[in-house]
């Protein structure tokens, strides 16, 4: 069957499935909606203030609505987090303290985060370099949670317990909100006193509830993913309990300033909109990975999450097999983006990332994972990750062309 009949079949197949996606997303953007209404969101927060950044009326007003959508009492958003990576950290650094532990009850944490605790680089001001301990409960065969070892897992030295949600560059089943609010229970019940944070990138909008209404004590992610709705260009947030936002903003800042200042830059407008459009954009996204796994199971390659199955976050992995076809499949998507499409994706090391990537990414914002894109780190088995995507039919294009490069590839060398 050809790839354009495979589509055909799939985008007919998948109809249901997509009617209700429209209606979470129906669902999550009246949330949304009350939260403008209710802090009674204007064109006066649209304006900024320079310098220092102080009494910015849009910034604060933007952090209550934030903290409103995900059910949180604060929340610190911010144009000066770089990436989640940096939001991330900051949470962490603010936190924790020499002595205490660290425990990630989702194996190991996403290539980037490694040497933010210390586990690999040279301890430039990680976790590790400050005395603060890691312990890590790896995840079953199958790639689920260890329940019965995590409810006895928790220490009195155990600070924080880190819970990413996504599955990141790993070939596991993202978290739904349901075990995620399983996970805090057990944590709680075995020292009240521990912080759950949550790794929240790509997982914001794919369900009616965030993390931080079911009990984790602090959020964190990426402006340039889910919530910046593809038009926000640059940022990151945290929210949840008010003290551990500030912790954490003091970590971004400087003790004593911590949430009270930082200069928007005349991004206030796009960070609002971006908020506004954020669950229409997760939709499509959700809508591209359904669509994907489809046609990538039908023509026999492992897929993760499965076709029909509900997502959880906006990722969809397809183990490809070798270097040449994860070559092959992030060309293709780039030819097919409406940014440099001309470009020629090629393996080499970034920033963070211990293994070789590959990355498509032709998108309006640099780096943007909330656009479509595809990238996999070169190591085996060779999987490409997709995420992302401003409507289906843009992934539908670049999908059906990644096909026909994989079924006319014969043979292109990897130096």
């Amino acid at each position: 069957m050809k790839s354009h009949q495979i589509l055909q079949e799939a985008e007919k197949t998948l109809l249901p499935i997509f009617s209700n996606i429209d209606s979470q997303v129906k669902q999550n953007l009246q949330k949304v909606l009350l939260a403008y209404r209710d802090c009674r969101v204007g064109v006066q927060h649209f304006t900024s203030v320079n310098g220092y950044g102080h009494d910015d009326l849009g910034r604060e007003t933007l952090d209550k609505v934030f903290a409103r959508i995900v059910g949180a009492e604060a929340a610190a958003v911010r144009v000066q987090f770089v990436s989640g990576t940096h939001a991330i950290a900051c949470a962490l650094f603010g936190v924790l303290r020499p002595g205490d532990e660290m425990l990630s009850v989702t194996g190991t944490p996403y290539d980037t985060l490694e040497e933010v605790i210390g586990l690999r680089g040279n301890d430039a001001g990680s976790l590790g370099e400050f005395n603060i301990e890691y312990r890590q409960l790896n995840l079953t065969k199958d790639g689920r949670i260890d329940w019965k070892t995590l409810n006895s897992a928790v220490r009195k030295q155990t600070r924080l317990v880190f819970i990413q949600r996504s599955c990141g560059y790993s070939w596991r089943q993202s978290l739904s909100i349901a075990e995620i609010a399983k996970i805090v229970e057990s944590v709680k019940q075995q020292n009240p006193n521990t912080v759950c944070l949550v790794d929240n990138c790509y997982g914001e909008f794919v369900e009616p509830q965030e993390p931080t209404a079911v009990g984790a004590d602090l959020i964190a992610g990426s402006l340039i993913k889910n919530p910046g709705g593809t038009i926000v260009t640059a940022g990151g947030y945290v929210a949840g309990k008010a003290e551990l936002v500030e912790a954490a903003a003091c970590r971004l800042t400087a003790p004593g300033i911590g949430s009270s200042s930082g200069a928007t830059f005349g991004q206030n407008r796009l960070l609002f909109q971006g908020l506004f459009l954020a669950p229409q954009m997760v939709g499509e996204a959700i809508k591209g990975t359904h669509l994907t796994a489809y046609v990538f199971d039908r023509l026999g390659y492992p897929v993760n999450p499965q076709p029909l199955v509900s997502r959880r976050d906006v990722i969809q992995g397809i183990e490809l097999g070798s270097p040449e076809k994860l070559i092959a499949f992030c060309r293709a998507i780039q030819q097919h983006s409406p940014i440099d499409s001309y470009l020629e994706p090629v393996p080499a090391h970034m920033p963070g990332y211990e293994s070789q990537l590959v990355m498509a990414g032709g998108t309006f914002i640099d780096g943007s994972t909330s656009e479509f894109s595809a990238d996999g780190p070169l190591r085996e088995p060779y999987i490409a990750f997709c995420q992302g995507g401003t409507h289906w039919t843009h992934v539908a294009i670049a999908i059906e062309a990644a096909v026909e490069a994989l079924t006319g590839l014969t043979q292109i060398r990897y130096t």
